[in-house]
């Protein structure tokens, strides 16, 4: 019998591990799953209350009640004296705006650093996230269900720690200097899906002293980017015109059409380019790509798509048959 119990031991390394290697292990499941292991032995039963990644999900439970209520033995049953490092908070459905905010209030006031929200549904986290504030967060990702049930961002959020902010089916408000405004260390931004709100005569403005890195991706609204110390930038099928004041430039992947990209300032210092023009109309466009090539005159590495190479080869072998034709012209008036 002492036997057996010394191999069962043995066999169980997973058990033998520390605490903070289980934590990181449990991290890739939910907290339900993590819950769960409770039940396992004596060893795993409060295993979950010390946890620094807390992954909320409505998909796992069948009612809302049901996982209003877990989420609130959760809470009450975890170790307050334990920080929490990440929350990954999913649902859809009619939560309360207390429901939401419970959670948030707690991840902020044991310092959370890394916030992932899924709203699948609810329009009522527009309310939440006015009111949104924290001085630990340092990496936070916002994605509504899609363009027509955005979440809507408020005029300013107060995250002075932040440096990583993800956007995806949210609704901005036309004054972007001061959404970002009060987010001073902010330095990788990506807008994906977004929808810019009270653009009468100008483009959503993204002005970041700051920002380091910046992606754009589908949407149809105009944009200018004024950001002095922006090192890379990726612009994929953002149809808007982009009017770009980026000296400092080193890496530039484009994805679009021509006529969308206005490069305002002379970019010394870009060394890597991918552009992508896909849809050219020969007349209307090449121009348009032989001026966006010319602002390219300082770059090291430049990938470009074969359509666009065609156009190119089009637009210098008419230049040149104009060339020539202009010559013979004034060659014969000179006869």
């Amino acid at each position: 019998m002492g036997s057996r119990k010394r191999r069962n031991a043995e066999g169980d390394r997973l058990s033998s591990l520390p605490d903070d290697l289980i934590h990181k292990i449990l991290s890739f499941v939910s907290i339900k799953q993590a819950v769960e292991t409770s039940v396992l032995s004596s060893r795993w039963r409060f295993i979950w209350t010390s946890m620094p990644y807390l992954s909320f999900s409505s998909e796992y439970l069948c009612t809302l009640l049901k996982f209003s209520e877990f989420v609130k033995h959760v809470l009450l049953g975890r170790n307050n004296q334990t920080e929490v490092f990440s929350v990954e908070l999913t649902f859809r459905g009619k939560f309360t705006y207390a429901f939401v905010k419970r959670i948030l209030d707690y991840a902020f006031s044991h310092n959370v650093q890394q916030l992932n929200i899924t709203c699948l549904s609810a329009k009522m986290l527009d309310y939440t996230l006015s009111r949104f504030s924290s001085w630990s967060l340092k990496h936070f990702t916002l994605t509504g269900c899609t363009k027509k049930n955005s979440i809507t961002t408020p005029p300013t959020w107060e995250l002075p720690s932040l440096l990583t902010l993800n956007l995806h089916c949210v609704t901005l408000h036309d004054k972007g200097a001061d959404l970002f405004s009060h987010c001073a260390n902010l330095k990788n931004l990506t807008l994906k899906s977004c929808t810019m709100v009270g653009l009468d005569t100008s483009n959503f403005k993204i002005c970041h002293p700051g920002l380091s890195s910046l992606t754009l991706e589908d949407s149809y609204d105009g944009v200018d980017v004024v950001t002095p110390q922006l090192k890379n930038l990726i612009i994929k099928g953002w149809r808007g015109i982009h009017l770009i004041s980026a000296p400092n430039l080193s890496s530039l992947h484009y994805v679009g059409n021509s006529s969308s990209l206005k490069i305002s300032a002379d970019l010394l210092y870009l060394e890597k380019v991918d552009v992508y023009i896909s849809c050219v109309s020969y007349k209307a466009d090449a121009h348009n790509v032989v001026c966006l090539l010319q602002q390219l005159y300082s770059v090291k590495f430049l990938s470009l798509n074969l359509e666009l190479i065609k156009v190119y080869w089009y637009w210098s072998l008419f230049l040149n048959v104009y060339h020539a034709y202009l010559t013979k012209i004034y060659n014969c008036r000179n006869i």
